[in-house]
């Protein structure tokens, strides 16, 4: 079976996250980088990549890597590439993103255009003809240029990963699903311990914990665009990703997994959610404000994405709101808290410096990860 490298892109300060569960899955990492992790894998690591992985935003074939510092050189580079070995004749193929970082060539569209004529260039010569329809399956490519390397990607998953089919509706400022799962598993929660998130809005925090527990693969619910090509993934493969899912799935798991939020309507959404994504059962979602939060449990973990004043006229009640926040947690002893939030006087307003912070950028935004860390409970 072919031996490929791929890639997968994941938010800047979650790589080891991705690498871990990229090795979990029993594949050897090439390089990690920043926002990306890449890693050799057979065929069938396309399926199961796409399928398992919580963190990264897709899976990515890598069809080549090279220095270009002209237009020229570019465009005889591309050409050169077996175009023929990845896109059939009927497929249709464009470079969907470029983007350039410290290199001399640094705009995006002409990019994109002058590597889409190299390869109809190369592909005319193979293929014999002219005019290509572009009337099969899609081939969309990504390249990225750092400091005059050149990398094209080959996107086999289409729509963002993040995107697992459960989110129909969603809060003002939601967390991405990639980023809350990359969070949770940053955190040494299992099953087994209490989870509150106290600003749960769309329910995205606690669905991803509920589909960890119950080892439910994010794929399971949607379709990758590769399972539409026929010329280089196996159907097989596929199936073989799903039954690996089905099989591995826990059915009679319980949990004790708790989602808050001040607006009801939004609590509503989080429940219908929790529903489509096979998970309502094993998560309790209730109308409360952040200072009726409380618990019995030991050691739990409360994990959250509170407000941070994305709007000037929301930023004034953010110490009050951060207050309460180590206020509510101060009374809970053992249990750990983990907070991502932009809000620079976080740790200020909760009244204790974290042991721990973490950068993270949530898009173009820098945020950091504020870890609180409590103790271990006993061995059993």
């Amino acid at each position: 079976m072919s031996r490929y490298e791929y890639i997968a892109p994941c938010h800047f300060g979650m790589e080891a996250v991705l690498k871990r569960e990229i090795t979990d899955l029993g594949y050897e990492i090439s390089n990690v980088d920043n926002g990306k992790v890449c890693f050799y894998g057979d065929i069938l690591a396309c399926a199961r990549a796409n399928m398992f992985l919580r963190t990264t935003e897709r899976v990515m074939i890598k069809i080549a890597s090279f220095t270009a510092e002209t237009f020229d050189e570019l465009f005889e580079k591309t050409k050169a590439i077996p175009w023929e070995q990845y896109i059939p004749k009927d497929g249709k193929f464009w470079i969907a993103k470029a983007n350039s970082v410290s290199s001399k060539l640094f705009s995006p569209s002409d990019i994109q255009s002058i590597m889409k004529k190299a390869i109809v260039e190369r592909m005319k010569s193979v293929y014999k003809v002219e005019w290509f329809e572009e009337s099969g399956s899609a081939y969309p490519l990504r390249v990225s240029i750092l400091k005059d390397v050149v990398t094209i990607g080959l996107d086999t998953s289409g729509e963002s990963l993040h995107r697992r089919g459960y989110r129909k509706l969603t809060a003002k400022a939601p967390i991405t699903e990639t980023l809350a799962a990359a969070m949770i598993m940053l955190t040494p929660w299992n099953k087994d311990r209490t989870l509150i998130d106290p600003f749960c809005g769309s329910g995205t925090i606690p669905i991803e914990a509920a589909l960890i527990g119950a080892r439910i693969a994010p794929g399971i619910k949607r379709s990758f665009l590769a399972e539409t090509w026929n010329n280089l993934i196996p159907r097989d493969a596929w199936k073989k990703a799903r039954d690996e899912a089905n099989d591995i799935m826990l059915n009679d798991v319980k949990m004790d997994i708790q989602g808050y939020d001040i607006d009801g309507e939004i609590i509503k959404a989080a429940r219908q959610n929790a529903n489509l994504a096979g998970v309502g059962h094993l998560i309790h979602f209730q109308q409360r404000p952040v200072s009726e939060l409380k618990s019995s449990k030991k050691y739990g973990f409360i994990i959250t994405n509170p407000p941070y004043g994305e709007r000037i006229e929301e930023q004034k009640n953010l110490p009050k709101l951060y207050a309460e926040i180590g206020r509510v947690y101060k009374a809970l002893d053992t249990w750990s808290c983990y907070i991502i939030t932009a809000y620079a006087d976080s740790e200020k307003y909760i009244g204790r410096k974290a042991d721990k912070n973490r950068k993270i950028y949530n898009g173009m935004m820098k945020t950091y990860l504020y870890q609180y860390i409590g103790p271990k409970p006993p061995k059993a």
